[in-house]
């Protein structure tokens, strides 16, 4: 009889370790998903950083070259 509960208490014991171990994987893959989907966004604000730097800095080169010209109008 002891060992018959000794089984069973093993046996619900390797149960719940299983059990512990789905749930652990499935976390794992929620997190490591979540981790991409960050570093997707991070890639498109990257992008969209460099864009609009850029954009600004052809803005003001512009508008040096427009400022200077200007000014050579009135020599």
């Amino acid at each position: 009889m002891e060992q018959s509960d000794e089984l069973k208490l093993l046996t619900e014991i390797r149960d719940a370790q299983r059990e512990h171990l789905a749930e652990y994987r499935k976390v794992t893959q929620e997190s490591l998903a979540l981790q991409r989907q960050a570093v997707s966004r991070q890639e498109q604000i990257v992008t969209l950083y460099r864009r609009v730097v850029i954009a600004g800095a052809v803005l003001i080169a512009l508008l040096l070259v427009f400022l200077f010209y200007y000014l050579s109008t009135f020599r």
